[in-house]
């Protein structure tokens, strides 16, 4: 089996730019996204802007991943928490935050099974990918918390 994967955190809105969610932030996003820049009238498309800090190293757990991301912003937390509330005021609803984590299983593009030598001891079988399977610390569901985010999970099969 092949598996592609990444995370990322975002903060959504329909009324605040990213740039203005990078100065209130003081932090540079990885990737911003605009909204209507695809097209602007009905349906818009993007729905709302996108302000992201990303993590798409190839290798990774989706802990890692993860990891990598609330290292980058957990001293931020509260700071993105309380705008974060502010959007979900203005916008009319939950959802502003989000952590999101992307799969695609059998992605061409995608990491193979390694089936190399024994792992602590035990030989390592076919079906037992090194990218399955994850957890959330402490640390990251505190983080959520703070920040008021919601996690969601993507997972998709290429083709």
């Amino acid at each position: 089996m092949l598996i592609s994967q990444y995370a990322y955190f975002a903060l959504k809105s329909t009324s605040m730019p990213a740039s203005e969610i990078t100065a209130r932030l003081g932090i540079e996003p990885d990737e911003a996204v605009i909204r209507g820049s695809r097209r602007p009238v009905d349906p818009v498309i993007p729905a709302a802007h996108c302000w992201r800090v990303v993590c798409r190293t190839p290798g990774m757990t989706v802990d890692e991943h993860i990891a990598h991301i609330v290292d980058r912003l957990f001293v931020h937390a509260p700071q993105v928490g309380v705008l974060a509330a502010e959007l979900d005021r203005t916008d009319g609803g939950p959802g502003s935050a989000v952590l999101q984590v992307v799969r695609v299983f059998e992605h061409p593009a995608g990491e193979p099974e390694d089936l190399s030598g024994p792992v602590d001891g035990l030989e390592k079988l076919p079906g037992q990918h090194q990218l399955l399977g994850w957890h959330l610390d402490r640390r990251t569901l505190e983080f959520l918390r703070l920040t008021g985010a919601e996690l969601d999970v993507d997972e998709y099969a290429y083709g």
